[in-house]
Parts: C-alpha cells; sequence; structure tokens
C-alpha cells in the first residue's frame, strides 16, 4: 500500500471513529472536589471562587479583559461547562484607575 493511500485509510478511519465518539459535556473531572449545589437550574460550586485580573484603555476593556482571563482559568481547570462568567454566582468586580488606563480584578463561584 502506498503511503498515500494509507495516509488516507487512517484519516478515514479517525473522521469514522470521530463520529462514533458520544457527544459529552466538556468537564475535565475536577469539579467534583468541590462542595457543589443547585442555585435555581445551575450547579455552582458553593465554596471556591474563581478569580481573574485585566486591563485596558476603558474600564469596559479592562471589565472584558478581566472576565476573559476568570473563564480562561476556569475553562482550563474544570473544563467550558464551568467556564460562563454569565452563569457564575455571587460575582464581585472591582477597578481602578490609573494614568495609563484602567485595571479590575473579578471573583466568581462558577456554575454549569
Amino acid at each position: 500500500m502506498s503511503t498515500g493511500a494509507s495516509f488516507r485509510l487512517t484519516l478515514a478511519a479517525m473522521i469514522f471513529a470521530a463520529g462514533l465518539a458520544p457527544a459529552t459535556a466538556d468537564q475535565t473531572g475536577f469539579a467534583s472536589m468541590h462542595n457543589q449545589a443547585r442555585v435555581g437550574n445551575k450547579m455552582c460550586f458553593t465554596d471556591h471562587y474563581h478569580y481573574g485580573s485585566g486591563s485596558g484603555s476603558t474600564k469596559a476593556a479592562a471589565e472584558k479583559d478581566a472576565i476573559g482571563s476568570w473563564a480562561s482559568f476556569t475553562d482550563f481547570e474544570y473544563g467550558s461547562d464551568w467556564a460562563r462568567y454569565s452563569k457564575a454566582v455571587r460575582k464581585k468586580m472591582s477597578c481602578s484607575q490609573s494614568g495609563s488606563g484602567y485595571s479590575c480584578q473579578v471573583e466568581a463561584l462558577p456554575c454549569r
């Protein structure tokens, strides 16, 4: 079998196998080490905050950067199911202005 044919056969097998894989939630499994409770229709951590920080030339840009930082690390640690800041609870944001712009810090309990 030629190298090109072998590559195509391997690629076809990988695509076929990917199609058979069940759709699963994007979670790393580390979330189970934290206490969780239902908050409305969400499952949330009860005692483990995540933090983010950001900066920008405007307050809105710094807030967006801080939220992105929070979401990025939460995604890394627990998966994208937990990384939606819009679903988080007990959110706190603090910002300060300096000569070059703004800096913000955020904390929140992740939810999915």
